[in-house]
């Protein structure tokens, strides 16, 4: 009885050991397909904003225009050593005088990036009564980049399902100024595309930003309220990725995420990284700094700088973590 018993035992021992196994790889399968679909699920972006590049000029009062291009190259060093990226955007402001020669050596920079990247016009892109107009500025970039072959300034793609990038011009091209304008063409060209893209988390690339990141007269967006009513028609989550401050801060207001990048050639002399999730009820949205590593052109841009903590924003402002309310429609 007690030699049964022994048998009974080391067979259900093995019998155990054998269903231990099973459930131990049926667990490892279904983590595995939860992180990788997770791992499809998200959409990793840098971004670059006034760049302000110049082969040619001396450094201003705040500007480190001299070393514009070795701010350039280190930040898509950066890029190009730190893991995937979907796509690179350059948020305005390429250059620091609109001359097509300018961007011509900004784009031969551009080009060591090993990801896609795209480009939207700044105030300091575009000249009023030069060449290089907003027809001019596209042609160029598509010359050079087959991502860029959009026949309007403003335009939008689709980098991975789930999600839609829109690039939007802001840029008044009639008159001198630095303030903003989405024109009434554009905003229904606009909401055509939000009305097309429903379900997806809608990323929005402008330069003149959306909200201010502080308060300035001469450079916000003119028509800031009707851009802000048709963005929020939109029920699932929408990232707005601007420039033109010059300064870093994040404002979330309840389904949309403010992303205000600050300058590459002036002080804090970073850019951002962008990471985004798309999960079935929310959007997780993870938002870095990433400081040159030109460590003396930062301190010297700092001292040249008053009001350098609006500029460099506080710690939340810098790297945080936020979720948006995702619908299925």
């Amino acid at each position: 009885m007690a030699n049964k018993s022994y048998k009974k035992k080391e067979h259900e021992s093995f019998f155990t050991k054998v269903v231990n196994l099973v459930l131990t790889l049926l667990l490892a399968y279904f983590i595995g397909s939860q992180v990788c679909t997770e791992a499809n699920n998200n959409l990793r972006i840098a971004q670059i904003s006034d760049a302000h590049f110049s082969s040619y000029e001396e450094n201003t009062s705040y500007k480190m225009l001299k070393n514009s291009s070795d701010l350039l190259d280190d930040a898509i060093m950066q890029v190009n050593t730190s893991g995937a990226y979907d796509f690179v955007i350059f948020t305005g402001d390429l250059i620091n005088k609109p001359k097509v020669s300018e961007l011509e050596a900004f784009i031969v920079h551009a080009k060591k990036l090993v990801y896609p990247w795209y480009a939207i016009d700044g105030n300091h892109d575009i000249s009023i009564d030069g060449p290089l107009t907003k027809t001019k500025f596209m042609s160029v970039l598509g010359e050079q980049n087959s991502k860029m072959k959009q026949k309007n300034i403003y335009y939008a793609f689709t980098p991975k399902k789930g999600y839609r990038v829109i690039c939007l011009d802001s840029i008044i091209d009639n008159k001198i100024t630095t303030n903003g304008r989405i024109s009434k063409e554009q905003l229904s060209w606009l909401q055509n595309e939000l009305n097309n893209y429903k379900k997806e988390t809608i990323i929005i690339c402008t330069h003149v930003p959306v909200a201010e990141p502080y308060s300035s007269s001469n450079h916000k967006m003119e028509n800031e309220y009707e851009l802000k009513r048709i963005l929020k028609s939109h029920t699932n989550p929408v990232i707005v990725l601007q420039g033109h401050y010059h300064a870093a801060r994040l404002i979330q207001n309840e389904n949309m995420l403010i992303v205000s990048c600050p300058s590459l050639v002036s002080f804090p002399n970073a850019f951002r990284v962008i990471n985004i999730n798309n999960g079935k009820t929310k959007v997780k949205v993870d938002v870095f700094l990433k400081e040159t590593n030109l460590k003396e052109v930062q301190t010297h841009a700092r001292v040249r700088l008053m009001g350098t903590q609006m500029l460099y924003g506080s710690d939340e402002d810098r790297n945080n973590s936020f979720e948006l309310r995702r619908e299925d429609i």
